[in-house]
């Protein structure tokens, strides 16, 4: 099990951008895929972006290619989603997740530890 805490949420105005921050505890980090997930109100939990345990594959959410970048840093435990061209429906919950085997994955059901979420909120 690994326990995971977002950081770097926050109010801005569309068109401006923010870095997520999703910091892992743990020995065995670099085994895990990580993946990000985001949840406005009303709706459900929808995939964002997900990166390999290598950093070497990655996958994206339709509605975020072009604008948004997953990254990871083994060496710090920390997997990174960096966000453009920032538009009012990105607004939600962001979740960061771990999933065991490396491989990336796109559904929710296939990773097995969440962290808290954060909070991004995008004005227009």
């Amino acid at each position: 099990q690994v326990q995971l805490v977002e950081s770097g949420g926050g109010l801005v105005q569309a068109g401006g951008a923010l870095r997520l921050s999703c910091a892992a505890s743990g020995r065995t980090f670099s085994l895990y895929a990580m993946g990000w997930f985001r949840q406005a109100p009303g709706k459900e939990r929808e995939f964002v972006a997900t990166i390999s345990w290598s950093g070497l594959s990655t996958d994206y959410a339709d509605s975020v290619k072009g604008r948004f970048t997953i990254s990871r840093d083994n060496a710090k435990n920390t997997v990174y989603l960096q966000m453009n061209s920032l538009k009012s429906e990105d607004t939600a919950v962001y979740y960061c997740a771990a999933r065991r085997g490396g491989a990336i994955a796109t559904m929710a059901f296939q990773y097995h530890d969440w962290g808290q979420g954060t909070q991004v909120t995008v004005s227009s």
